[in-house]
C-alpha cells in the first residue's frame, strides 16, 4: 500500500484543518488506519485510529474532543478533521495503515505502511 498524505499548512490558534491520505496499490478495507506526529526532539505518537472490522475508533486524550478520524473505503482515503488547534499541535503528520487500531493508543511498530507526512503548524 503506497499513502499519501496531504492538507497540511500554517493555522493560527483556535483554527482547524483537514488532513486527508489516499491509498494506492491495495485497499483499506481489511486494515486499520490511523493518524501519528511527531513533533521535533519528540518521538512519534499515536494521534487517532479507526479499526478495519467494527469501526472502533481511538483518540489520545490531547485532542479527544477537537480531532476527528475518519475513513471512506470506496475511496480507499482517510481523513483527520483538525479543530481548535494549539500550538502544541505542531509537528509532521503521518497516516498509516496495520493491522489493528489498540484501544490504549496505536504503536508506530503495529503499522507497515505509511504516508510520506504533512507539516502542521499552529502559530498566531
Amino acid at each position: 500500500v503506497q499513502l499519501q498524505a496531504s492538507g497540511g499548512g500554517l493555522v493560527q490558534p483556535g483554527g482547524s484543518l483537514r488532513l486527508s491520505c489516499a491509498a494506492s496499490g491495495k485497499t483499506l478495507d481489511y486494515l486499520a488506519v490511523g493518524w501519528f506526529r511527531q513533533a521535533p526532539g519528540k518521538e512519534r505518537e499515536g494521534v487517532s485510529c479507526i479499526s478495519s472490522s467494527d469501526g472502533s475508533l481511538y483518540y489520545a486524550d490531547s485532542v479527544k474532543g477537537r480531532f476527528t478520524i475518519s475513513r471512506d473505503n470506496d475511496k480507499d482515503k482517510m481523513y483527520l478533521q483538525m479543530n481548535s488547534l494549539k500550538p502544541e499541535d505542531t509537528a509532521v503528520y503521518y497516516c498509516a495503515a496495520g493491522e489493528y487500531c489498540s484501544m490504549i493508543g496505536p504503536e508506530p511498530e503495529e503499522y507497515d505502511y505509511w504516508g510520506q507526512g504533512t507539516q502542521v503548524t499552529v502559530s498566531s
